[in-house]
């Protein structure tokens, strides 16, 4: 069987094409970045702490209704998604004060807002990620307002899972980044959760002792964070058998 061809290579993921139409692999790399890449590293096992993650929480989401593009986990860094129409921006959901927004608004990390606010980033590394409005969404026709209005409802609807799943395991959810894929059957057009959900994406905070479980560890050089997300994968059960460090992707039977 001929390599697979490679679609995409980012920070943290290479895609691939999937083995039947419309679907794609999606690789996890150990690789970290922070400050839009200004700061890197390779840190060894967080692809597959990643992998395994992500297929726990998309897993979870579909179970309870909220449509994500996880197929199924092939090995210990790939998986199998289906493939989408990405909207170009990542939707951030805040329950708590921290990173950007404290530098912004002046409010001290860790003070829990009114309500959860859903924040817009335009996905453009070269930009920096700029935060944009609806109005610039609407006026760039990056999305419809329709298709904002099903937007916030998917992100609420992630933030409730994820906020009632963390607490179960004494984590509070402080804030998480999501990306929207479309999809097509026939002519109608049906918005879904794509990209991944770990704590590369969430900012995890431990309820009792505000440890950093998150990508924060790195960014702000807190310690192991190999350590930070194998304590996350203890608490919901899902620690890898083995890990696992192949240079090139398996190929699927």
């Amino acid at each position: 069987m001929a390599r697979r061809k490679k679609i995409y290579e980012g920070k943290a993921k290479t895609l691939y094409e999937g083995p039947e139409p419309g679907t794609i692999v999606q690789y996890f790399k150990d690789d970290a970045t922070a400050f839009n890449a200004e700061k890197k590293d390779v840190i060894e096992g967080k692809g597959v702490l990643n992998n395994m993650l992500s297929e726990f929480f998309m897993t979870g989401l579909n179970t309870v209704g909220v449509p994500t593009h996880f197929i199924k986990r092939l090995n210990m860094r790939e998986q199998l998604v289906r493939a989408c129409e990405i909207v170009p921006l990542e939707v951030i959901v805040r329950n708590y004060a921290a990173g950007s927004m404290s530098k912004r608004l002046g409010i001290e990390e860790g003070t829990q807002l009114p309500r959860p606010i859903v924040e817009y980033c335009y996905k453009d590394d070269k930009l920096g990620d700029p935060l944009v409005s609806e109005e610039h969404i609407a006026a760039f026709g990056w999305a419809s307002q329709h298709d904002m209005d099903d937007i916030v409802a998917l992100a609420l609807r992630v933030n409730d899972y994820l906020s009632g799943l963390m607490y179960g395991v004494g984590i509070k959810l402080i804030d998480f980044k999501i990306e929207i894929g479309r999809v097509y059957e026939g002519d109608f057009q049906r918005l879904i959760v794509a990209d991944e959900i770990s704590p590369d994406s969430c900012r995890l905070w431990d309820i009792e002792t505000g440890e950093k479980l998150d990508k924060d560890v790195f960014r702000r050089d807190l310690g192991s964070l190999t350590d930070a997300y194998t304590e996350v994968a203890k608490r919901f059960g899902v620690m890898p058998k083995q890990a696992t460090h192949p240079t090139k992707p398996t190929l699927i039977n």
